[in-house]
């Protein structure tokens, strides 16, 4: 699916809602207002009772107002910047009426939590499509409204999470082996909406993230398609194993997995291309060109957004 282009990477800024869908709900940025805070997005303020002292939550340091947050015995500082950047999204996106793409992963979790949450607090009519098993279950778990492509194969918003951001805004996703479906999902959304946590944030793919580009193939090609892959690029593609049962991992969709890890940085969108012209590749786990906007929840408890520019 085209996105529009070319990127660029705008930090502090006030979030403007995106573009509605015609003859729909509008679809972008939601009601709040967002202060600008040099490279960071101020979170949504936290109640007193979440933010274990204080009497709104946040404190000011030289004029800018920061959340304090305590030690927390359960959560450490990268499940807390992933609660916050779940959050962040869902209270600048999700707006009633909405057709919801539901990611996967262990920081769709937060945002899910916060969807719930506001569809309680102000009835919101929301429909969600799941992009995997888990997701189906998180949607279930909470009460949401479940549905699928088959009866809305158009999607307002999707909201995902990554492995590993570029600068130009270039995802590896995979690393929970639900690539191909969440790469469906984002790509008939209108809006895609990634939130992650700042140990995904790089200048170039493999930066931070070390464990490959996941590739998903047909069972019976994984030889092959390995051979093409490390013989075309470079680098090694390794069959993905399962942790808690004999032999490979094994996809929502009855596929393998190949973990390509490469030696240097590529011309992403080519690669993605060539990767997925091998016979018996499904889909590869690079997202070229479709977020739209990403935030970081951050270690000091800010969050930072960056988005592309749209034309």
């Amino acid at each position: 699916m085209q996105r529009p282009g070319p990127f660029s990477t705008l930090y502090g800024r006030v979030l403007a809602p995106l573009p509605g869908r015609a003859g729909g709900a509008a679809s972008g940025g939601g009601g709040n207002s967002w202060a600008s805070l040099g490279s960071h997005v101020q979170p949504p303020r936290r109640s007193q009772s979440e933010s274990g002292g204080g009497t709104d939550g946040t404190s000011t340091r030289s004029g800018i107002v920061a959340p304090v947050f305590p030690i927390f015995s359960t959560m450490s500082k990268a499940e807390e910047a992933k609660r916050l950047a779940g959050r962040a999204a869902v209270e600048n996106h999700v707006k009633d009426n909405q057709v919801l793409g539901i990611g996967s992963g262990s920081t769709i979790v937060h945002a899910v939590q916060r969807i719930a949450e506001r569809v309680r607090e102000e009835n919101l009519n929301l429909v969600c499509i799941p992009t995997s098993f888990q997701a189906r279950q998180l949607i279930l778990q909470y009460g949401l409204t479940l549905s699928d492509l088959d009866r809305h194969p158009e999607i307002d918003l999707a909201i995902d999470g990554a492995d590993e951001v570029d600068s130009e805004l270039n995802l590896i996703k995979g690393g929970g082996g639900c690539l191909t479906q969440e790469k469906i999902v984002a790509g008939y959304a209108s809006h895609f909406i990634v939130i992650a946590d700042f140990r995904k944030n790089s200048q170039n793919l493999g930066d931070q993230w070390h464990k490959g580009i996941p590739i998903e193939v047909i069972p019976m090609a994984y030889v092959p398609v390995s051979r093409a892959v490390t013989r075309k690029f470079g680098g090694v593609a390794e069959l993905r194993m399962a942790v808690n049962k004999a032999g490979p991992v094994v996809t929502d969709n009855g596929n393998f997995i190949l973990d390509w890890k490469f030696e240097q940085v590529h011309q992403w969108h080519d690669v993605n291309t060539a990767i997925k012209m091998i016979p018996g590749v499904v889909d590869t786990g690079l997202f070229i060109n479709m977020a739209e906007r990403v935030y970081f929840g951050m270690q000091d408890g800010s969050v930072s957004m960056r988005e592309k520019h749209v034309c």
